[in-house]
Order: C-alpha cells, then sequence, then structure tokens
C-alpha cells in the first residue's frame, strides 16, 4: 500500500507539499507541481489514512448509523438510502445493530466517538437516556429516526437531536380508512407488545379513524409477545401466530391493519395455511413499503415513508451541524403515501 512519502518520491517533491494537496492548501503551488503530485496519487492509487485525517481534525468522514434490527427490511432500506445521501458528501456510513438495548447503544456510540465519528442517525426508543446527554456533551450531533417529539415534553431538558418521522398517526388514519371505504366494518390492528413511539402513533391513528367512523366497537388491537425486546426479527413469526388466532375467532375480521409489512406477510401466509383468502376473505395493509411487499403473492398493500427524502434531510442536518453545532436541532415531520396493491379487496 503506497504512502504519503511514496507519492513525494514519485512526483519529486517533498512529504509537506503533498499533504498540502490532500488539505486543500494548493491555491499558492505552481500548477506543474500540483499536476505531478495528482498524476502520482493516481498512478499509486494513494489512499489518505483515515487515522491520520483524526489525529489532524479530530473527525472523520464516516457517519454513525444505529438500528434495532437489521434482519427487519425496512432499516435494510433506511441504511440503503442514508448511504446514498451520505456518498453526495464524500461519506461512507458505519452500521450498528442495537436491538434496542440500552447497553448496546451505548457501547456503538462510544466506539464512533472513539474512531472519531461525530454525526450518528439513531433509530431507537431511548431518545431519554442519560448515556445520549453525556454523548451530545462530547461532540456527538444525532438525528433521531421515526421518533416524534411528545405531548408535555420539556424542550429544555431533552437532548438537543434533529428528529426525522414519518408522521405515524396519520400513517394509521391512512390504513383505518383505506379499509373503510373498501367496505370493511371489522377491522383489527395487528401488533407486537412492545410499543415504541411510532408504534404507539400507529395504533392511536388507527383508533381516531375508527372512532370518527363510528366502529370502535367493532374493532380491536390484537397483540403478539415476542420472545425478545420489541421483536424487530419476529414479525413475520408473529404474524403466523396472530393468524392462527384470528382463524379460531368467532367473527373473523374483514380487514385487518399490521404494525408493518414483516407482519402483514406472516399473516397471510398465517392464514393461507388456515385455507382463508387474502383479500377475498381478509383484506390486509402494512406499513413500510418495504421490497418484499412488491414480491408476495398477493403483492402488499402499504403505507410507505418518503424514505430517500427522510434520509437526505437526515444526513443534511448532520453536515449543517457538524459544521456548526450552534445550529439549534429541528424535528421534520413527513406525511405517508398509500401504496395500492392486491392484499385489499377493490
Amino acid at each position: 500500500m503506497a504512502t504519503i512519502r511514496d507519492v513525494a518520491q514519485r512526483a519529486g517533491v517533498s512529504v509537506s507539499s503533498v499533504s498540502n494537496v490532500l488539505n486543500g492548501r494548493s491555491d499558492r503551488m505552481r500548477k506543474e507541481t500540483l499536476l505531478r503530485i495528482e498524476q502520482a496519487i493516481n498512478e499509486l492509487q494513494f489512499q489518505p489514512s483515515r487515522a491520520a485525517l483524526q489525529l489532524k481534525t479530530g473527525q472523520v468522514s464516516l457517519l454513525g448509523l444505529l438500528v434495532p434490527s437489521i434482519v427487519n427490511p425496512s432499516f435494510a432500506s433506511l441504511a440503503h438510502e442514508v448511504d446514498i445521501a451520505a456518498r453526495r458528501y464524500g461519506y461512507r456510513v458505519l452500521l450498528g445493530n442495537t436491538y434496542r438495548n440500552p447497553a448496546e447503544e451505548n457501547a456503538f456510540i462510544n466506539d464512533l466517538l472513539s474512531q472519531g465519528v461525530r454525526g450518528v442517525i439513531v433509530a431507537s426508543t431511548m431518545v431519554e437516556q442519560k448515556f445520549l446527554h453525556s454523548a451530545l456533551q462530547r461532540g456527538l450531533v444525532m438525528v433521531n429516526y421515526d421518533v416524534q417529539s411528545q405531548p408535555g415534553c420539556d424542550t429544555e431538558t431533552a437532548p438537543q437531536t434533529d428528529r426525522v418521522s414519518m408522521d405515524n398517526f396519520q400513517a394509521g388514519k391512512l390504513a383505518a380508512y383505506h379499509l373503510i371505504d373498501r367496505g370493511c366494518r371489522r377491522i383489527t390492528f395487528a401488533t407486537e407488545t412492545g410499543k415504541s413511539a411510532s408504534r404507539s402513533s400507529r395504533i392511536n391513528g388507527f383508533l381516531s379513524a375508527v372512532k370518527e367512523a363510528g366502529l370502535s366497537d367493532s374493532c380491536t388491537v390484537l397483540e403478539g409477545k415476542a420472545r425478545e425486546g420489541y421483536g424487530d426479527a419476529e414479525m413475520t413469526e408473529l404474524g403466523k401466530q396472530l393468524a392462527e388466532k384470528i382463524a379460531q375467532s368467532s367473527m373473523m375480521p374483514q380487514g385487518i391493519v399490521a404494525i408493518n409489512d414483516m407482519m402483514a406477510i406472516g399473516l397471510i401466509a398465517g392464514l393461507r395455511a388456515q385455507n382463508i383468502r387474502v383479500p377475498q376473505d381478509i383484506s390486509i395493509i402494512g406499513f413500510d413499503n418495504t421490497l418484499m411487499s412488491a414480491l408476495f403473492t398477493p403483492s402488499l398493500t402499504s403505507v410507505a415513508p418518503p424514505l430517500a427524502n427522510m434520509a437526505t434531510t437526515m444526513v443534511e442536518r448532520l453536515m449543517e451541524r457538524l459544521a456548526d453545532n450552534a445550529i439549534p436541532a429541528g424535528e421534520y415531520l413527513f406525511s405517508p403515501q398509500l401504496v395500492m396493491r392486491e392484499s385489499v379487496i377493490d
């Protein structure tokens, strides 16, 4: 692997001249000298040391992304979009699975800080943890994904982090009303018992919609218990389990809103095993609009976040606040979009 000394020797210049080029200080350099250095860099395929850059600036061109579980395709899609947005600024993304575990989150954040990473996107249910306050005081710049400020939140004591989220309350309403508009009067919301802020908002939006439609007495929330945590890696299996309960009920729902696409796919598979057809017997709608939702049979109607726009906003906010941490944190709420496919009856 070529070193900065190799580049200097190839170009016939001093190491400090190469360093000036690498750090953007070539304005007073003779044009032919600059061209020789650039040619030597290209010929030797020289890559500046990230460790050296950290020693010089205290930072590296890396961003952190902490998610509960990459097994959930919605978080894989998030990582993809964040990576695309980060590359526009010459940054790469380090990914960590936290399993919604405070100790894991704390360890990852400490690792990032120790490596000179100062910007991080966190998909977490635990934005008020003390270790996050500590990390912010140590220079971390953070964006919380899919977390909205709650009514009555004390903004003076809350961590100064940007929040970027889909409007999950409206997403829950949108899903419920889509089923109601298709003639469903008995509707079940299927979810896992662990209530993150976004899950609670979706359920509350669903309950608001059925109440407005006068259907509260015929609509229910059905919960399944995961073996670990919030069930981020178990949603398909939970959907299958809930399908068995639904098939055994005396009055089956006409429509189901699932907490996310993976649970919805599990429900469809479980109902099929019970000889219950989707959408002829029961319509199903999910959230997140993951890649599998279009590939499954029947293809899944889903409420989608504008993920590319959200990722761009998160990375832009990190860049702005890394440049000037005095910029106040903000909240950015994105409208959900309904993607209609085959799992809801016409």
